[in-house]
C-alpha cells in the first residue's frame, strides 16, 4: 500500500540544498495509465510497477526487471518518457521527502512527495510553509497523467 501526499514546493524557500542529499536518476514510461502499469529505471535498477486507482492511498506492486527487459519495454511506452532527479531528504518523525526535479519538457516542474505509514498520519500531517500547494488530490500531478501531456 502506498500512502503519500504531494506538494508543489517553493524552491526559493527550501530550508536545505537538494544537492546536499543523495540523488537518484529516474527514467520512466507507462505501458498503461488505467490501471497504471509503469516501467522505471532508478539509477541501475529496473522495475515494472502496477498501481491501483486512487489519489492519496493506492495499492502498489513492484516487480524487478532486467536491463534488457526494461530496454524492450520502454520502447513500447505510451506518451512521453519522464526523466527526473530525485533527492531524498529526511524529515521529522521518521518521514522522508522525495523531491522530484523534472527534466526535459517537464522542467521546471518540481513535486515533493511524502510517504506515510498510515492514513491518519497522512491526513493530520501539517506541512511546512515551503511546501506551498498540496496537490495530493489533483490527478494531473500524477506522473501517469504527466506522461500524456
Amino acid at each position: 500500500m502506498e500512502i503519500e501526499r504531494k506538494f508543489l514546493p517553493d524552491m526559493d524557500r527550501l530550508p536545505f540544498r537538494p544537492e546536499d542529499y543523495p540523488c537518484r536518476r529516474i527514467e520512466q514510461g507507462y505501458l498503461c495509465t488505467e490501471p497504471v502499469v509503469r516501467i522505471r529505471r532508478d539509477n541501475d535498477e529496473y522495475f515494472l510497477t502496477y498501481k491501483s486507482k486512487g489519489l492519496m492511498v493506492r495499492e502498489e506492486y513492484n516487480l524487478p526487471l532486467t536491463r534488457s527487459a526494461y530496454a524492450h519495454l520502454i520502447a513500447k511506452a505510451d506518451g512521453r518518457i519522464i526523466s527526473k532527479r530525485r533527492y531524498v531528504v529526511p524529515l521529522e518523525h521518521g518521514l522522508c521527502l522525495e523531491l522530484d526535479i523534472f527534466e526535459g519538457d517537464l522542467a521546471p516542474l518540481v513535486i515533493a512527495e511524502i510517504e506515510f505509514p498510515d492514513e491518519n498520519t497522512a491526513r493530520t500531517y501539517e506541512p511546512p510553509e515551503w511546501l506551498k500547494e498540496d496537490v495530493t488530490y489533483s490527478p494531473e500531478y500524477h506522473n501517469s497523467a504527466l506522461s500524456k501531456k
